[in-house]
């Protein structure tokens, strides 16, 4: 973990105004939320400052409004499930900045919590004008940032703000940042990544970082299919990126100059058609027919993931190895998810994933809690992988008040 920033046992929070940029952005159907984990990951840092006395002044954008006030994107519906999982009454402000923003402050007492209206109602939250930053800053004595999803953006309620005030990680971000330390800065080795999705060609720089700093990379989902084709193996009808092929020779020759094992599959899962239940067999990787889609790893692959998995003591993973949102193709990225599970749970494995359809297959599988920690961050966690330093975060090591 960064050696730069506070938490919140550095902070003396009672009778302090504290605003906490959460991200309550959450997926909403029909008016109803549909997954509450991001919500319950802001409850504890929400819960401690309440109970420590603080004024508590929750920030966060909802959707995509484009700086215009959009009812269906206010973050008012959001009140009763925020207050379930704190278990406090929380108060509703109609703007978060300006007049309203003051006026939903100032009746807050000791313990109290106010969510303030989505941040992106403002075309200056995107463009992080100081100004903004400074409305925002004269709301609270101290500013604590929990949203390591919204970290990798320069807004100016996720980095303009902490320039104002004396400034903090919250529980989740800071629990966040100990675990992607663990898994990348300072490992326990041997450390296996693993990459799947669709392309190379959103994954490259990921790529080429993990390359400096992992011992074993473990290639699937159909950008595998990319890099079998740049080895001239026939992959038919199976989608590949046919113009990233010397993008997969270049990263294979920089595995070999960083001495990292990178593995694709030596089996592989094929059916005619991408439908639930297609017929489908199992064929070595170079056994694909021309008109064959690949849709999974075989067997062998697998076996061979399983035995990789118990000579590492550090895994990392983003995203799936095959199709695995229609059966049977779901089989290898469950089965590999599930021994990963079963092997951290019986110590000695740190495991770490994120990125959507990474979290999405793992609760497919019914693991999502048995991982060591398993990231809701999305974009910012790919930034990480990436090796790019994430405003928000750079923002609270060079944060105003006590030296960080």
């Amino acid at each position: 973990m960064s050696e730069h920033y506070s938490t919140l046992d550095d902070l003396d929070v009672r009778g302090k105004r504290v605003l906490v940029r959460a991200d309550l952005n959450v997926p909403v159907r029909d008016g109803r939320i549909t997954d509450t984990a991001r919500i319950d990951r802001q409850a504890p840092t929400l819960r401690e400052l309440a109970e420590k006395g603080a004024r508590v002044i929750v920030l966060s954008h909802f959707g995509r409004p484009k700086g215009k006030r959009v009812p269906e994107m206010s973050l008012k519906p959001i009140v009763p499930a925020l207050a379930k999982a704190v278990g406090r009454t929380v108060a509703f402000g109609d703007d978060c900045i300006g007049d309203v923003a003051k006026a939903a402050v100032s009746k807050l007492k000791d313990g109290d919590i106010v969510l303030l209206e989505n941040t992106r109602f403002h075309a200056n939250e995107e463009t992080n004008d100081p100004d903004f930053a400074r409305a925002l800053a004269e709301l609270g004595d101290l500013y604590v940032n929990d949203a390591f999803s919204a970290a990798h953006r320069a807004h100016g309620s996720t980095e303009g703000v902490a320039h104002f005030l004396p400034s903090a990680a919250g529980r989740a971000m800071q629990d966040e940042l100990l675990h992607l330390h663990k898994a990348l800065d300072q490992p326990k080795r041997p450390v296996l990544a693993v990459i799947g999705g669709a392309k190379v060609s959103t994954k490259i720089a990921l790529i080429e970082n993990l390359l400096k700093k992992v011992d074993i990379l473990v290639i699937g989902g159909a950008m595998a299919n990319t890099f079998l084709a740049a080895e001239e193996i026939n992959v038919g009808k199976s989608l590949y990126e046919a113009n990233q092929l010397g993008t997969a020779k270049r990263i294979s020759s920089l595995a070999a100059k960083t001495g990292t094992i990178l593995t694709l599959p030596t089996d592989v899962v094929v059916a005619k058609a991408f439908k639930a239940g297609a017929p489908h067999r199992t064929v070595q990787a170079r056994g694909v027919a021309a008109d064959d889609m690949i849709l999974d790893v075989g067997p062998d692959t697998i076996a061979e993931f399983e035995r990789r998995l118990h000579t590492i003591n550090t895994l990392l993973w983003n995203g799936p190895v095959g199709a695995f949102e229609i059966p049977p193709f779901d089989h290898g990225t469950t089965t590999i998810a599930r021994l990963v599970a079963a092997r951290t749970k019986a110590g000695g494995l740190l495991s770490v994933a994120g990125g959507g359809d990474t979290v999405s297959a793992l609760k497919h599988a019914g693991i999502a809690d048995d991982f060591s920690y398993v990231s809701t961050a999305g974009g910012a966690f790919l930034e990480w992988l990436e090796g790019r330093e994430l405003p928000g975060i750079a923002a609270l090591a060079t944060s105003k008040g006590k030296p960080l």
